[in-house]
């Protein structure tokens, strides 16, 4: 491990002098978690990328781990731990979007479905006022 950096300050101006002393961290190098994280976000992308579009389910998920992540990482750095809070926000954020993407896509479907319904129905309209032109043509003939 890298001894920390230490750097003295001496001021001076009209007759007095101010000194004080600075000790610089060494930087940190990526944790193996974080560096699992990167490593399964890269996967995931490149799994992505697979030719299929994504389902509202999938695009959910992944905004919400990007945003909990993000999150996560800011708040983490406040308390010294970024990389942590970027593991942790980002369990959160896939959940979230998770939940929220999959309620979008069972939207979508059934509204699919609904619309399925109504096409088959009014095909059914239809074909039955032909039906009904045809007898009233057959009553007239007669």
């Amino acid at each position: 491990m890298q001894r920390p950096t230490v750097f003295r300050l001496a001021l001076s101006a009209a007759g007095s002098s101010l000194s004080d002393e600075v000790t610089l961290a060494p930087v940190k190098r990526i944790s193996p978690l974080s560096q699992l994280l990167i490593a399964a976000v890269a996967l995931v992308a490149v799994a992505g990328c697979s030719g299929q579009p994504l389902s509202t389910r999938e695009k959910g998920t992944f905004i919400g781990t990007g945003i909990g992540a993000a999150t996560g990482a800011i708040i983490g750095a406040a308390v010294g731990a970024p990389g942590a809070g970027a593991a942790i926000g980002a369990g959160i954020g896939a959940l979230g979007g998770f939940a929220v993407g999959n309620e979008m896509q069972n939207r979508e479907t059934q509204q699919t479905q609904t619309q399925t319904q109504i096409s088959a129905q009014q095909k059914e309209i239809q074909r039955q006022q032909q039906q009904i032109q045809q007898l009233k043509q057959q009553m007239e003939v007669e």
